[in-house]
């Protein structure tokens, strides 16, 4: 493919993109994938090329562009060589005209920037939540128990022993050592929730939005699958993937629980008062993980926010009972905005008198309310707000 030719297949993805993040459609990675699949004449220098042509648009638009071109258009603002490739020359764009459509650059959607401002979120921070993010791994400590292991690429230790760190695009998954369950892709902040919840060998810990089971497994890992371990969701689809997960780490999980929304507690009343730690990793705007997911700052609206901190708020009712007099409740969001993190748990603690911020030991992090933030500029995570809170006796 000629350069102009890969500029026009970007603009097609874009399309699809802005699209998607206008009805609720599929996320950009899988329209990236389905275009590859679609035109398999595209080599893989080709690929790799539109791919990043895509996601560097996709990063240089603030609110969400009219059109796939008019994001390129704002991407050549920045990038003056692409200009040239607008010819309509080798199956290339059409060439620009007067007055044409340009998307304007920024942070977010202005609302948006508006209220990371107002969360404490400086410039820095927020140019860093565009930045492209390394990957990270966690080694397995219920199969290399010293946290080490030999691979075929030496990692970056990071701040937590066994975490590792590789450039973006290293193909970890197809190791033998991945298959093997010797290590999971998990990002440093997420190892670092994890940490923060304390577990340890013999305890009770509820995971109680396990999803497809990351901070599960690495929680079985801290119990050295010595404990009561329970991991629900209320995504069927998701939870479906935690099983064989677990079983390719070796992680020990005592009971897998689909709720039905609306009738979690029901579901969990068995659990009523003997867990050692719960663990909310609480549905979130994803605000902290923009440097994997930039077009998801287009899909998040304020009555989707509410609708989120209204869920959030709801999951801290639920957990709170669950959790066993002197034991610990961990909440953890992906999202830098004080409604999902520092305003949800003043107001919990506010609503729940004895309740205290505890907060545990943790290599990274900046005191944020009773709680943690993680970002990209400071910590080198994705963003992250973590609060520990302790039951009273």
């Amino acid at each position: 493919m000629t350069p102009a030719a890969r500029v026009q297949a970007a603009i097609e993805i874009l399309d699809s993109i802005i699209e998607a993040a206008r009805s609720k459609g599929p996320p950009a990675d899988r329209l990236v994938a389905q275009w590859f699949k679609d035109h398999r004449f595209a080599g893989s220098k080709d690929k790799r090329a539109i791919r990043e042509l895509v996601y560097d648009a996709i990063r240089a638009c603030g609110p969400i562009p009219s059109s796939g071109r008019a994001a390129m258009l704002g991407l050549a603002e920045e990038q003056d060589d692409l200009r040239e490739l607008f010819s309509g020359e080798g199956y290339g764009p059409a060439a620009i005209v007067e007055d044409e459509s340009v998307a304007a650059g920024g942070i977010a959607p202005e609302w948006l920037e508006n209220r990371l401002i107002a969360s404490g979120i400086g410039e820095e921070e927020a140019q860093s939540l565009l930045s492209r993010a390394p990957l990270d791994v966690r080694v397995n400590r219920l199969k290399l128990p010293d946290g080490t292991g030999e691979f075929p690429e030496a990692g970056d230790p990071l701040a937590l022993p066994g975490a590792l760190r590789f450039p973006s695009g290293t193909k970890v998954t197809e190791w033998e050592a991945y298959e093997q369950g010797l290590i999971e892709v998990q990002d440093l902040g997420s190892q670092i929730a994890c940490s923060a919840v304390g577990a340890a060998p013999g305890d009770t810990v509820i995971d109680l939005c396990a999803g497809a089971g990351g901070k599960t497994i690495a929680l079985a890992a801290a119990l050295a699958n010595e404990g009561t371990l329970v991991a629900a969701d209320t995504d069927k689809r998701r939870l479906s993937q935690l099983e064989p997960r677990a079983e390719r780490a070796g992680a020990q999980i005592a009971q897998i629980v689909l709720l039905d929304p609306g009738s979690e507690a029901e579901a969990l009343a068995e659990w009523e008062g003997k867990a050692d730690h719960v663990l909310i990793d609480a549905p979130c705007s994803g605000t902290g993980t923009w440097r994997r997911n930039p077009e998801a700052r287009w899909r998040l609206t304020p009555a989707e926010l509410g609708r989120l901190a209204a869920l959030q708020a709801r999951l801290l009712g639920i957990a709170a009972p669950l959790v066993k007099p002197g034991g610990h409740l961990t909440y953890v969001t992906c999202s830098l905005l004080d409604e999902e993190g520092k305003n949800q748990i003043a107001r919990f603690i506010a609503d729940n008198p004895g309740w205290i911020s505890d907060r545990s030991e943790l290599p990274l992090g900046t005191p944020h309310g009773d709680g943690l933030r993680l970002t990209p500029s400071t910590d080198g995570t994705d963003g992250f707000f973590i609060a520990r809170l302790g039951k009273p006796c």
